[in-house]
């Protein structure tokens, strides 16, 4: 009875532990995934050449990716979590995210988002409105 009790109570913390989802996105400490670098200066890089994992057509501009410790290291283990296997791919390093891309990142999120809602999507100002 005992062995069922606790077969019982591990099933359902797993399922209550499977239901729980997290959602990191780009600019907080946590995430890890492709950084968008159009408007961002050259990143500091773990690795100066890029990582390839199998043939990778040279027409593609390359990825820059942030990922945990180790994976660059391993890439070949990795790559298909990031959808980056043929891919020339370029790692950021972890503290040139944290101090210059995630901090930028978010202001310029921000603003967009103040922008979003100062205008009523007709190009028109919030304060303007009911002026026409």
């Amino acid at each position: 009875m005992k062995s069922f009790l606790i077969a019982l109570s591990f099933v359902l913390f797993n399922q209550a532990y499977a239901e729980v989802g997290v959602s990191v996105s780009i600019g907080e400490p946590g995430f890890y995934g492709r950084l968008d670098m159009n408007n961002f200066p050259q990143p500091q890089l773990i690795y100066s050449q890029p990582m390839t994992v199998g043939p990778v057509p040279m027409s593609r501009p390359p990825i820059y990716l942030r990922v945990p410790p180790g994976y660059a290291k391993n890439w070949r283990r990795h790559c298909h979590e990031y959808n980056a296997c043929r891919e020339r791919v370029y790692f950021v390093r972890d503290s040139w995210y944290r101090h210059e891309y995630a901090p930028r990142y978010r202001r310029d999120e921000r603003r967009f988002d103040r922008h979003d809602e100062d205008h009523d999507g007709f190009g028109r100002r919030e304060r303007d409105r009911g002026r026409d």
